[in-house]
């Protein structure tokens, strides 16, 4: 293998990421607890610089990296500048957080990076090798950062239950991929996508199988009916901070993961992936919504939510087309950024000794924080899908891309469970708005916070009077 066929200079920021992880490790460790704001300060400039290495990054074709294991595409590009902007803006909230329950420790910024640097692999994965690789990297980190606060016998139950339902997942993930290397004789994904051509009209039993444990696998680590269960245990048990890194970034990687192996290496057999999607979406978008409206738990109702807005992901793939693709990458990188807003404001509400978990925790928010209720608000608005915000042109976009393609009925069912979903938003804004205050303790976060917060909320509401402007980057993603 020669220097070129490596082809380093493409993974420079994957390789920054991982120098900048190994260096808050070690200088974590000569750090008194007082001095713990050392560690964020260098984890937040080294995250900037991996922005600005992305942005430099960006390719005008497809390029490839240590032998056809890594790929640099537009598409990777955008994602991975959305991850890293995304654990970013996790750090600053989660600061405050840490602090105040006395886990203010380096591990929580070693494991986020290392977690970020498994989606990046993810992201830019041309190999079912480097992709298993970077899911594993980010699920070893994604558990430890749930029983991150060790005295919490919450988040060691659900760090436990996320461990071994994981574990199945990347089995059946695994299983899937040996049984289409043994059917293709290989796992570079432009490699199987040409077999995988070349054997349509063969009854191929095994590939199919393959692909069903593939599919199986990659429901599970997205959160889809009947794979969600880890989700609602784990999003309630983990430290607030730690739920924020959980619902947002992964989602993205997960996007990636799927596009790489169902839409490239697997998208002549669209047909028989198409209809497993199909029952998933329908399952997550029924039992997403429904379930939600029982929980009065804040982080399990957004749980739910989550499982209901992978439906709505799910739909766009169904498509199978540069449309659906395209639509199905802006719900996801707007879904992110509500997400991330919403879990900012539960943040923002907590305070030393005490959770802002229950629905009942929001009353009257809106007179204790006018500013920060209004951007709640245009946060449940848009998971909603009412305009102007961004969430509506998302879920537009996505279901104009499932009637293109004569799915009127999907399109149907989507809507008719986004209206039923629409009640248990209804209710956080009238408990914000229409319930007297029962905690009358000042809200206190740091100008950091408030100024990030401020950005998150309003972007949502900006990208939803100016769709186009993320919408344009998703489609020349896939053009």
């Amino acid at each position: 293998m020669t220097l070129e066929m490596l082809n380093l200079s493409i993974a420079i920021p994957e390789m920054f990421l991982l120098a900048l992880a190994c260096s808050i490790l070690v200088i974590d460790v000569y750090l008194k607890d007082e001095n713990r704001n050392i560690t964020y300060v260098l984890t937040q400039l080294g995250l900037a610089v991996t922005l600005v290495l992305i942005y430099l990054q960006s390719p005008e074709s497809r390029e490839l990296a240590f032998n056809g294991l890594f790929v640099n595409d537009l598409m990777a590009n955008v994602l991975k500048f959305a991850v890293v902007l995304l654990v970013g803006i996790v750090f600053v909230y989660s600061r405050r957080y840490l602090q105040d329950r006395n886990i203010f420790k380096g591990e929580f910024y070693v494991l986020g990076l290392f977690g970020l640097l498994g989606m990046m692999v993810m992201i830019s994965a041309n190999h079912y090798l480097s992709m298993y690789l970077g899911l594993e990297l980010l699920s070893l980190s994604l558990y430890a950062m749930v029983a991150f606060d060790r005295e919490n016998p919450k988040a060691a139950e659900a760090a436990m239950k996320y461990f071994v339902l994981g574990a199945i997942a990347s089995g059946m993930l695994l299983y899937g991929m040996s049984m289409v290397y043994g059917m293709t004789g290989s796992l570079n994904i432009v490699e199987i996508a040409v077999a995988v051509e070349k054997m349509q009209g063969d009854n191929n039993i095994v590939l199919i199988f393959g692909l069903v444990f593939m599919v199986i696998g990659l429901s599970f680590k997205l959160g889809a009916v009947p794979f969600h269960m880890w989700i609602p245990d784990v999003y309630h048990g983990s430290p607030t901070a730690v739920t924020s890194y959980i619902a947002t970034a992964p989602k993205v990687a997960g996007f990636a993961m799927i596009i790489r192996i169902l839409a490239e290496s697997m998208g002549s057999i669209q047909t028989d992936w198409q209809g497993m999607l199909v029952i998933l979406a329908v399952l997550s978008l029924g039992v997403g919504n429904v379930i939600a409206i029982a929980q009065t738990n804040l982080k399990r109702m957004l749980a739910y939510s989550t499982i209901s807005h992978v439906g709505f992901i799910m739909l766009g793939l169904i498509a199978g087309n540069q449309e659906g693709y395209s639509a199905a990458m802006f719900y996801t990188l707007t879904y992110a950024l509500m997400a991330l807003a919403g879990f900012g404001v539960i943040i923002l509400l907590t305070r030393s000794g005490f959770e802002a978990e229950e629905i009942s925790d929001l009353k009257g928010l809106n007179q204790r924080s006018p500013w920060f209720a209004l951007i709640m608000l245009i946060v449940i608005f848009s998971m909603a899908g009412v305009p102007p915000t961004v969430g509506f042109w998302a879920k537009l976009a996505v279901l104009k891309a499932v009637v293109n393609i004569d799915m009127l009925w999907l399109a149907l069912v989507a809507v008719f469970f986004s209206i039923i979903g629409i009640f248990y938003y209804l209710r956080v804004i009238k408990v914000m708005y229409f319930d007297a205050a029962e905690d009358s303790n000042e809200i206190q976060c740091g100008k950091d916070m408030q100024i990030t917060l401020s950005a998150n909320g309003i972007a949502v509401l900006v990208l939803g009077f100016y769709p186009a402007a993320l919408m344009s980057i998703c489609v020349a993603a896939f053009a």
